[in-house]
């Protein structure tokens, strides 16, 4: 499965962790993200992470992409809900991945506690009726 993993600023340490404890799972799939957050995921848990633009610079269009072009079957974005909306145009680009998902049937985590639901799914083949949708 190929897995996406955004976070903003504020939650880029939560996504780490929540890396590293799901490292065993997390192995033996495709890992995309942003820039920063897919350094930040490859030092911290040693996983090999393919790395897109920065968020902010592009990255986040870049995952909307993929999953316009169902190349993503699982998304981690943990975004910062105390954000002030429209500083850096954010939101658009979060709105944008969020119907991206919508409508191409992708599972997506906006939080630790549905991205841990996902990845135990993932790990027990919950998820692999994605195989069959691509």
């Amino acid at each position: 499965m190929n897995i996406g993993f955004i976070a903003d600023d504020a939650r880029k340490k939560l996504m780490q962790n929540c890396c590293v404890a799901y490292r065993g799972i997390l192995t033996h799939h495709e890992l995309y993200a942003t820039g920063t957050t897919g350094r930040l995921i490859q030092d911290a848990a040693g996983l090999n992470v393919h790395k897109l633009l920065e968020g902010h610079v592009g990255g986040e269009q870049q995952m909307s992409a993929m999953i316009g072009q169902n190349q993503l079957d699982l998304i981690l974005y943990f975004r910062d809900p105390d954000k002030s909306q429209g500083i850096r145009g954010d939101t658009s680009d979060f709105t944008r991945v969020i119907r991206m998902c919508d409508i191409h049937n992708i599972p997506l985590a906006t939080n630790i506690a549905s991205a841990e639901i996902l990845l135990k799914s993932l790990d027990r083949g919950d998820l692999d009726w994605r195989e069959m949708y691509r």
